[in-house]
């Protein structure tokens, strides 16, 4: 169980990249629990899932010398999906389909890669720990550092190029 937990139900085990892969995963998941649920149990999950991540990666790297395997990708959807809160709350305030939102989406998915490769100033900082918990947490903080800049590309179209 842990290990379907931890693999994203297997799709950790895809090569090449497969934080990558995680990151893509969580897209379509993201999108249905939004299509049928909304923001704020996409919001719920986030949390449900960073807990069961948490353990499961604790469970999995327990007296291993790799703190984070590439293998285990939970924390990438966490972080994705952290990355998506700001198109589905967009999504949820104004009433429209998700898709129209596309840039959106497209926005989280390639600055979360950017700072989950990257790992700048505390994202580095929080991967250094060592630890399950910073193999979660680094990823939390690419989230949201992911959504501030969706933020910023989104006011950025509204106010500048609109």
């Amino acid at each position: 169980m842990m290990m379907l937990v931890a693999t994203f139900f297997g799709v950790g085990l895809l090569r090449p990249a497969p934080g990558t892969w995680g990151s893509l995963a969580a897209l379509p998941v993201a999108y249905a629990v939004l299509s049928f649920g909304g923001f704020w149990l996409l919001v719920n999950l986030t949390f449900f899932v960073f807990m069961s991540g948490w353990i499961a990666a604790r469970e999995l790297t327990a007296g291993q010398e790799d703190h984070d395997p590439s293998f285990i990708v939970i924390d990438e959807v966490v972080g994705q999906w952290i990355a998506l809160f700001p198109v589905g709350y967009g999504a949820m305030m104004m009433s429209v389909d998700l898709l129209a939102l596309y840039p959106g989406w497209i926005a989280a998915f390639l600055l979360f890669r950017l700072f989950d490769i990257w790992k700048p100033w505390i994202i580095g900082a929080a991967d250094a720990r060592g630890d399950a918990l910073g193999l979660m947490l680094d990823d939390v903080i690419a989230g949201i550092f992911t959504a501030l800049g969706v933020i910023g590309f989104a006011a950025l179209f509204h106010l500048v190029l609109m």
